[in-house]
């Protein structure tokens, strides 16, 4: 089905593979009556190309990358500009669109969604943006249909900023690096490595995107095999997929950990530009003659059969056949792990009493966002639930059209009738069953979905409450059968269908009509509209030549994802107020995480105010005594501050409040064996915090405190060892690692944030 290369390997023509451990460069040579070095055919992807066409460092190992377009939307965009305008802001450099996908409901806080709504369009018009009302179109899909162009690169302040199907390098990070582009600063990585991911063959009947999808992600996901690397989606299967199905496929790899991804673009991807009404957008892109990739994922199109990611990661993966006959084991292996994954000994979880005369009955399917909310997925679920019925009982199923544009076609063709005569429920263009904010099951219920996540609370319920509910991600097809079954689950692949598959017809007039459009022409006399939910970001102080950590959070999970770092669904409203939202800060994971934090960051408000800091924190003095006794520390001068370890933290989302949340509630560092993704690192650092490793056994516990001598100097002069000290075990010494950072990243972290950052340069600045 699958096969993962050991080594790289080299792709001729576009068609044919030799492994990197068979070749050599005569065969290469003999194959194509020329010489060709590895060092050449590095060069000969499509990604090397479009990196290099938006590098501006001149020095292809150091990229440093401007973007043609911007993407965010009413969870990220406010705190984004906030830090922006804080930065120095005048106008945005290149197109960016605000879009309002996920708090579009309004339905908690009173004003202060619609307040950030507001804020955003008075942004648009101020500072030359695009803004797309509630209820229009999800981020990406609006990207897809009226931004994306082939050879182009955009960034998403969403981690599923992918648009790779249509030809664009899209990469999902946290706001800072958004921030960064619109002061005209760039995107600073090393190169990053370039997969390859050859489809060959043709999907079997009732097989769609999200199956493709989370087969590849089982198979790369746990082995880190694509992480922070390029996935290039090349061969012959390609021919055999419509657009909208590679676009299902492509949006997932985020959950690969890839930085990005990239695919070939042929007469489907022109047409869809063309529907469009953008074809000058389209470019034939295609990998040269010899192309080296640094890993191949082989896939066979035609072997896949409809899968299920179980509860709580999309890498938890069968097929459904597989499942079904293997109820169960599989599910008491499930319920094993996910022990690990809710770390809460008062929660009593369970899946197998969902198995009902011997098959399994979920409570609740939903088709929804920028991975199911697309014409196809929609049009084949009502293909297969045609005459048919959801039943009376507890299982519910709803759908989400990813935009306007689509639910119109959907209504003309017929399809949102067909649908409704079911018993299914039609909504907007609505991103909130991704992240917990919208079809919230009972407790103790299992939903189906074609979404893109299904961590802890993904769904919506509270574990501090006592609630618990869970997802399973399946493609849209199977969840139609799954409701033609009424609950009980069922693979697609044995529904008796024919698929209809309408020809989509593109309006735009409704995005005429509504979405405001300000790109290259800012109105500096534009009033901004702040809610009372919209407040500036707190001081931070820069950092000191010494400092002191208190160990506040110890978190032994092999991943931790940034949901559990900061919840998604019931922190959405607090976005735009960096002090409410701190409150939940690990409140899934470890609730005594605020008070402790806040403990620790009494003393050191008190040392910037210049107010007797023993007195703020009567532990400090205690300490400092013992630091001093060794050397020379002056609580005064030295930043205090708490520190979270955890195994692998930041998978999932790109969300930067993982990190500024840490940092308002006085965190200075993380300590981790490895980061999950490169973006939560990146977040870590442009908030001012250290973003150390350590890979050996914890020499300190919860509640210790840490010594960081020198720690200044190593920044500075890029020490990448760092000497500490364990306060509490008699001064223990081990050793930190800090990683590769670049000048600017080094001088963030001095600085304290990325704010400090610009807002010094910009003092310099007007001084000359």
């Amino acid at each position: 089905m699958i096969k993962l290369y050991e080594k790289g390997a080299y792709v001729l023509n576009g068609t044919e593979i030799i492994d990197e451990q068979t070749a050599a460069e005569d065969m290469l040579s003999s194959k194509l009556g020329e010489v060709c070095t590895k060092e050449e055919a590095v060069q000969n992807t499509l990604a090397y190309d479009i990196l290099k066409a938006h590098n501006t460092s001149g020095n292809m190992e150091k990229l440093k990358i401007k973007f043609d377009k911007l993407t965010s939307h009413d969870i990220t965009f406010v705190g984004i500009i906030q830090t922006a305008r804080a930065s120095g802001l005048e106008k945005f450099p290149v197109p960016y669109v605000l879009t309002n996908c996920h708090n579009s409901l309004c339905a908690v806080g009173g004003t202060i969604n619609e307040d950030d709504h507001m804020f955003g369009l008075a942004c648009a018009k101020k500072y030359g943006g695009v803004y797309v009302p509630p209820h229009q179109a999800v981020i990406h899909q609006f990207a897809r249909e009226m931004l994306a162009g082939a050879g182009k690169m955009i960034l998403g302040s969403d981690s599923h900023t992918r648009h790779g199907a249509l030809g664009t390098m899209a990469v999902g990070e946290g706001g800072p690096e958004i921030v960064k582009q619109l002061l005209s600063r760039t995107y600073d990585i090393n190169r990053p490595e370039v997969v390859g991911v050859y489809l060959t063959g043709a999907p079997r009947k009732g097989v769609g995107p999200q199956d493709i999808a989370l087969a590849i992600i089982g198979a790369v996901f746990a082995n880190g095999y694509v992480n922070n690397k390029v996935m290039e989606f090349i061969g012959d299967g390609i021919r055999n997929l419509s657009m909208d199905y590679r676009i299902g496929i492509d949006v997932m790899t985020t959950e690969t950990t890839c930085l990005s991804s990239i695919w070939i673009t042929d007469d489907t991807v022109k047409e869809f530009y063309e529907i469009h009404n953008r074809a000058e957008e389209y470019e034939e892109l295609k990998p040269k003659k010899v192309a080296y990739y640094d890993g191949m994922v082989y896939v066979d199109l035609s072997e896949i059969k409809p899968m299920i990611a179980m509860p709580f990661h999309p890498s938890n993966v069968y097929t459904i056949d597989e499942l079904n006959a293997n109820l169960s084991d599989i599910l008491e292996e499930v319920e094993k792990k996910a022990l690990v994954s809710l770390g809460n000994d008062k929660i009593k979880y369970t899946l197998r009493d969902k198995i009902k005369n011997g098959k399994l009955y979920v409570e609740q399917g939903v088709i929804a966002g920028c991975a199911g909310g697309g014409f196809e997925n929609i049009c084949d679920a009502a293909d297969i639930l045609n005459g048919k019925y959801i039943g009376a009982d507890e299982f519910s199923l709803s759908v989400y059209p990813a935009s306007q544009p689509i639910f119109m076609e959907l209504v003309r063709n017929g399809t949102v009738a067909k649908l409704m005569e079911t018993g299914a429920t039609i909504r907007t263009a609505f991103c909130g069953p991704c992240f917990g904010a919208g079809d919230v099951p009972s407790n103790n219920s299992l939903s189906i979905r074609h979404t893109t996540r299904n961590f802890p609370n993904r769904e919506g319920s509270k574990i501090t409450s006592g609630q618990i509910a869970s997802v399973a991600l399946m493609d849209a097809k199977s969840i139609a059968a799954t409701a033609a079954n009424k609950g009980y689950l069922t693979s697609a692949e044995y529904m008796d269908v024919e698929y209809m598959k309408p020809k989509y017809f593109f309006d735009g007039k409704i995005y005429e009509n509504r979405v405001y459009d300000g790109t290259g022409r800012p109105d500096p006399a534009a009033e901004i509209k702040f809610g009372p939910g919209i407040v500036d970001w707190p001081a931070m102080a820069s950092l000191t030549d010494d400092m002191v950590l208190k160990v506040v959070s110890v978190i032994h999970d092999p991943v931790t994802t940034t949901d559990e770092l900061i919840p998604s669904g019931e922190t959405s409203s607090y976005r735009s107020n960096p002090l409410g939202l701190a409150e939940f800060t690990l409140s899934r994971k470890d609730p005594a995480y605020v008070g402790r934090a806040k403990e620790v960051q009494k003393a050191e408000k008190a040392r910037i105010a210049g107010e007797d800091i023993y007195s703020a924190n009567t532990e400090i003095k205690e300490v400092f005594d013992k630091i001093n006794a060794r050397f020379r520390a002056d609580a005064k001068s030295t930043e205090i501050g708490s520190v979270i370890y955890a195994v692998k933290p930041g998978d999932g989302s790109a969300r930067e409040q993982a990190a500024s949340c840490q940092k308002v509630l006085g965190g200075l560092a993380n300590i981790a064996r490895e980061y999950a993704t490169k973006r939560y690192r990146s977040n870590l650092i442009n908030w001012g915090m250290l973003p150390f490793l350590y890979k050996e056994e914890l020499p300190f516990e919860n509640g210790d405190y840490i010594f960081v001598k020198d720690i200044k100097k190593a920044v500075r002069d890029k020490i990448s060892e760092i000497k500490a000290y364990v306060v509490n075990k008699d001064m223990k010494e081990f050793t930190l690692q800090l990683g590769e950072l670049t000048e600017d990243e080094r001088e963030i972290i001095e600085k304290g944030c990325l704010i400090n950052y610009y807002r010094d340069k910009n003092k310099t600045a007007s001084e000359y």
